[in-house]
């Protein structure tokens, strides 16, 4: 049986194909499906599992154990969550990049994301190479998808209208995702393509070397700055960005111009947001 001969096939598997080319499913990487999500899940799980010989039990103290000391959310090495071999190959890949465009150069050849064989085209991104600000968003959609360049869909169009109201043009910031490649059908990327990703995401900010990073989007806030907490109660607030190279950023958590397509009564949050980083970068000039 041809595969491209639609007719020999049983009119409910003609209606599931072209509920996958609807869904964006272009390329089958595999004969038997694989959950990833399911796969990260389980290789935390083994990971953190005690790797050490239990000690004997010891005396109660009468002493009080210590509270644990406040953690401040730094990015940290790619966690067991990715694959190791790609996760080490992206940290070496990224650090030799002496340039934006070495390091698209790299990117684009770099096999550890999956992600690459379904998408059109690596989206890298646009806008100044030595901005003050720059935006990280999550991972391109379908529009970004075909044009290959960064918040070009609706949700772009919020986004430069949003920064002309605080009067800054869309090409004076730096644009960027954490994942260059779009996920099939719009899904999120699952945690181990985002972080086999994040050492060429860190690299791009070390190369533009921004005042202030703005993290676009809950998936953004959790893979550069380590917060388990919801993107509601993070944006607004000023926090810190230590890339691998020790360079500190501030840096601030936005809602998602797509959020905001949603839910429009949220842009008022946005424009308070907006207008602190208009006073900020006042400040650091």
């Amino acid at each position: 049986m041809s595969i491209t001969d639609a007719t020999t096939f049983p009119e409910e598997w003609t209606a599931l194909l072209a509920w996958y080319e609807l869904a964006g499913v272009s390329t089958f990487v595999g004969e038997t499906p694989r959950d990833r999500f399911a796969e990260t899940e389980a290789e935390a799980g083994r990971r953190r599992a005690p790797t050490t010989t239990p000690r004997p039990a010891e005396a109660k103290s009468s002493t009080p154990a210590p509270k644990p000391a406040t953690v401040v959310a730094r990015p940290a090495a790619i966690p067991p969550d990715a694959d190791a071999t790609s996760a080490a190959d992206a940290r070496a890949k990224a650090a030799q990049a002496a340039s934006l465009a070495e390091l698209r150069d790299m990117l684009a050849a770099f096999t550890g994301c999956g992600l690459r064989q379904t998408a059109k085209h690596l989206v890298f991104g646009n806008g100044a190479e030595d901005a003050d600000v720059m935006f990280v968003g999550e991972a391109p959609g379908r529009d970004e998808d075909l044009a290959g360049e960064p918040f070009v869909g609706k949700s772009g169009q919020l986004l430069n209208r949003m920064l002309a109201a605080i009067g800054i043009e869309r090409d004076a910031v730096r644009v960027t995702n954490t994942v260059p490649w779009r996920p099939p059908g719009n899904r999120a990327p699952t945690p181990a393509e985002t972080e086999a990703c994040l050492p060429f995401t860190l690299r791009h900010i070390e190369l533009v070397r921004p005042r202030v990073l703005v993290c676009v989007g809950s998936s953004s806030c959790r893979a550069l700055l380590r917060s388990d907490e919801g993107i509601t109660r993070l944006r607004g607030r000023w926090l810190s960005l230590t890339t691998p190279g020790g360079m500190d950023i501030a840096a601030m958590p936005m809602l998602h111009p797509a959020f905001l397509l949603r839910q429009p009564a949220q842009k008022r949050l946005a424009w308070r947001d907006f207008q602190s980083l208009r006073e900020r970068l006042g400040e650091t000039a």
